[in-house]
């Protein structure tokens, strides 16, 4: 194997690339992206299997990444954590590096009681809020008043939407656009989106459509939006016949991550977003998995030390892995371990039925399953994995109703198929290394999809 190597001084970054030739076939380039031990986020490689006709992007990624606050050693938790009363006077901040389009992600307890941290990113007069009819009870009236606190001269509209995976339809995106024309929003009015992933996305992709693009900011009040889907611009809504088919990448001016919302937020739902969280240190953290199964009970207890660190360190992974690659022409798609599988079962029994974290878990066991059977990872992987996901209460399974069929179909259209071929990302080598990639063996695939359900 032909290879060679650059070196990044700034942040001690290796780049590997290679080229294989199989059976009159070219492979595509694949990237080695190994990231320093001595790192703020751990030792851990990614290996990134990227189509030809999308290398020239990737020669041009540049590798950035800013963080603030500690990066010390990961806090261990309790098995017994005590809870804690006391508000930081300033939030832990990650930045998203993109150049002239960088912004923070703010991290903390009591942030939406800082009302500075909310209006330094509001630009004109007009902010148009975008909720839920679960949320809107719960934080309208205080994310209003952090709007408008000292500052009367901004006028403050509200859009509230049903609430479910059922609703981020093209019909439910356009009651925020009917609000935001009739409210007379102009080009420097504030989307604010406040709720969870399906908040953020159709808020955000509304904001990129409103005449032609307005700002917004992300204010995630659920883990998996927390930890995932609030960074990074991807905006979107589903289509019935696949999850999150028509969209826009379009970054927000900030993310507030205020943990004081997740007190709210029902055991089911906290325990799906974990599934993002259990990613991170299989793809690309190991150090981080293995602090995951020492404080699991710690975030299930909603210890808000545990779930800040958790925070901070799923940010820092999105933010660096973004940085690098924002519309996911290669080492961005790696985010979406078990997701393929996952968007599948969301399609094929209903979008609503299985929380989005839910049918990640089950479709990372899956994945899992695969990299096993094509012998790239050994059985303690395996194992570790199923261990981890009972541990945060997460199926382990698909449901009954999902068949082999049923699977093909919806991973047919998946977005990840390029040229005609399913690529997916498995397991390779030792924890927290992975593979985007549609070189495998396709019988690893049916083999799995056979083991996992009903022909």
């Amino acid at each position: 194997m032909a290879s060679s190597s650059s070196f990044c001084p700034k942040h001690a970054l290796t780049l590997f690339t290679s080229n294989n030739n199989r059976h009159n076939r070219v492979i595509s380039p694949e990237f080695f992206v190994r990231f320093p031990a001595s790192g703020s986020l751990g030792s851990s490689r990614c290996v990134v299997s990227i189509d030809s006709s999308n290398s020239n992007n990737n020669n041009n990624v540049k590798h950035r990444l800013m963080t603030s606050g500690s990066s010390a050693a990961a806090p261990v938790m309790d098995q017994s954590p005590t809870q804690t009363t006391s508000s930081p006077a300033v939030p832990t901040t990650v930045e998203v590096d993109l150049g002239n389009r960088s912004y923070p992600i703010y991290i903390g307890s009591g942030l939406l009681d800082q009302p500075e941290l909310l209006q330094r990113h509001v630009h004109g007069k007009q902010v148009l809020v975008v909720t839920n009819t679960t949320i809107a009870p719960l934080y309208l009236d205080k994310t209003i008043h952090a709007l408008k606190d000292g500052n009367p001269n901004v006028k403050v509209e509200s859009v509230i939407l049903p609430d479910g995976e059922q609703f981020k339809d093209m019909d439910t995106l356009m009651k925020v656009f009917d609000k935001a024309i009739e409210s007379r929003m102009d080009r420097r009015c504030t989307f604010v989106a406040l709720g969870g992933g399906v908040i953020g996305d159709m808020c955000g992709y509304a904001a990129a459509s409103y005449l032609r693009g307005v700002n917004f900011i992300q204010i995630p009040t659920t883990v998996m939006a927390q930890v995932d889907s609030s960074v990074g611009g991807k905006t979107g809504i589903n289509h019935r016949l696949g999850k999150n088919l028509i969209g826009a990448f379009y970054q927000p001016q900030c993310v507030l991550i205020d943990i004081d919302t997740l007190n709210t937020l029902p055991d089911r739902e906290l325990a799906s977003g974990l599934a993002e969280v259990i990613k991170y240190g299989l793809i690309r953290d190991a150090e981080f998995f293995e602090w995951q199964e020492k404080n699991m009970e710690a975030l299930l207890a909603r210890d808000p030390s545990a779930f800040t660190y958790a925070i901070k360190r799923s940010c820092e992974n999105k933010a660096e892995v973004v940085s690098l690659d924002e519309k996911e022409s290669g080492l961005r798609a790696t985010l979406n371990l078990g997701h393929t599988f996952g968007h599948a079962i969301e399609t094929g029994v209903g979008y609503g039925q299985w929380f989005h974290g839910e049918a990640v878990a089950a479709g990372t066991v899956m994945a899992v399953d695969m990299s096993y059977r094509l012998g790239w990872i050994d059985d303690s992987i395996v194992k570790r994995v199923h261990k981890i996901l009972v541990k945060a209460k997460l199926p382990t399974t698909p449901p009954e109703t999902m068949t082999v069929d049923v699977f093909k179909s919806v991973m047919a259209v998946d977005k990840k198929v390029a040229d005609g071929l399913l690529r997916l990302i498995l397991l390779k080598g030792p924890l927290g290394n992975c593979v985007f990639t549609s070189d495998y063996d396709k019988k690893a695939l049916d083999d799995t999809l056979h083991a996992f359900c009903k022909s």
